[in-house]
């Protein structure tokens, strides 16, 4: 077991509501787990060939990058983003979710889970962007990528705050006593988290080893109210990118991990009870998959945009420096389109992008969501098809 368990009595709160069962004291155990400063652990060849495969495919999938390709790395973070919500039981689809944010931009209005899950996406694009890049990486770190999470969420009153009260996982919604787990108590919090600060900073183990255990440490502290799940999955990309290995394109390892929940909260719990080794197995075949998953999809979003090219020529081609070529390039970022974002994302006049709009149209690369002349979107034939098989973690058709 890589911590300790301390037995403690829960006192009924008379002052709030519970069930008359739930009205007494009992006793319940906390987990506090060994922090992470001086952790050793010994790979097996078995499992280093396997992180070292994930971490080659993550390099590979991060060699294609370049500046012109910026819109994949928007589309990789947002699908990485929307399946770790899934992982939590949040059920939208990247469809459902373009088509709503596009709503959002032309002054709509959104459920509750939608605004979540574009709060996910603000998150890891912090993670990402800052945390990632900073010399140091502190709490006010995490508190910052907890509070992008939870800004828009039903209880935003906890946004970016640390716990002060004991929490648990699973069991019944009164008190810790039967719980599935039970997290270190509030008191341990503040030291726990900066020992995981201080794992993030080193360098001693391999990437893709840093990330695994940062993310079960982070797990078993459970730091927040709520949200632990998806700022825990942040932190994997925060140590990809600081390492070098994910400098540009972040794989969507949390499409995988959605698929196979139930094994990933196995995993999580071998972590706790010592078995480190299965949980680093585990994570990097799951990364290894998710790398691989997105190679073979920029590579099919590449060749539909080559498609959506010629369909573009085949008419009055515009000129070369025309606005609708310039609307393909910032597709994959954004496969439901409205014409301010386009002039946006584009850099070109709102007279140049309804002309764009118009030719893509006419050639069938944008298809229109309504037929009213106010509040218009765009969505881009055939792209939507593709993401969705990325993120139900199927290979591409045409590979």
């Amino acid at each position: 077991m890589r911590g300790t368990l301390v037995s403690k009595v829960w006192e009924w709160d008379p002052t709030l509501y519970a069930p008359p069962r739930y009205r007494k004291a009992c006793k319940y155990e906390s987990f506090i787990p060994e922090r992470l400063s001086g952790f050793e652990f010994g790979l097996t060849s078995g499992i280093a060939g396997v992180v070292s495969d994930a971490e080659q495919a993550i390099m590979t999938l991060n060699a294609s990058a370049r500046p012109a390709l910026a819109p994949f790395a928007r589309l990789l973070l947002r699908t990485e983003s929307i399946a770790s919500s899934k992982v939590e039981g949040m059920q939208v689809g990247i469809r459902q979710l373009a088509r709503a944010e596009s709503k959002l931009e032309t002054g709509g209005k959104a459920s509750s889970t939608i605004l979540e899950v574009l709060g996910n996406i603000d998150a890891m694009q912090l993670a990402v962007d800052e945390a990632a890049t900073a010399e140091r990486v502190g709490i006010e770190h995490l508190t910052a990528i907890h509070g992008k999470l939870m800004a828009n969420a039903p209880n935003s009153k906890l946004a970016g705050i640390v716990r002060r009260e004991q929490n648990w996982i699973g069991g019944n919604d009164y008190n810790p006593c039967g719980a599935d787990f039970v997290p270190p108590p509030a008191e341990h919090i503040d030291s726990l988290l900066h020992d995981l600060c201080e794992a993030i900073l080193d360098r001693s183990l391999p990437p893709l080893v840093q990330a695994a255990i940062v993310h079960a440490q982070f797990e078993t502290i459970h730091p927040f109210d709520d949200g632990n799940g998806r700022t825990g999955r942040a932190l994997v990309h925060v140590v990809l990118r600081r390492r070098g290995i994910a400098t540009s394109y972040v794989p969507p390892i949390s499409v995988v991990l959605a698929i196979q929940r139930e094994r990933y909260i196995r995993g999580l719990t071998g972590f706790r009870s010592g078995d480190v080794g299965s949980w680093i197995e585990q994570f990097a075949a799951a990364a290894a998959r998710a790398a691989g998953l997105a190679a073979n999809y920029l590579e099919a979003v590449t060749v539909l945009m080559d498609e959506w090219r010629g369909q573009l020529a085949e008419g009055p081609a515009p000129r070369s420096d025309a606005a609708a070529w310039a609307v393909i390039e910032v597709l994959p970022a954004h496969p439901v389109i409205t014409a301010p974002v386009a002039a946006v994302v584009t850099s070109r006049s709102k007279a140049a992008i309804h002309q764009a709009i118009r030719q893509l149209t006419d050639c069938g690369v944008l298809e229109p969501l309504s037929e009213s002349k106010r509040n218009r979107s765009w969505e881009a034939v055939g792209l939507l098809d593709l993401l969705e098989g990325m993120e139900s973690g199927r290979p591409p058709d045409s590979l």
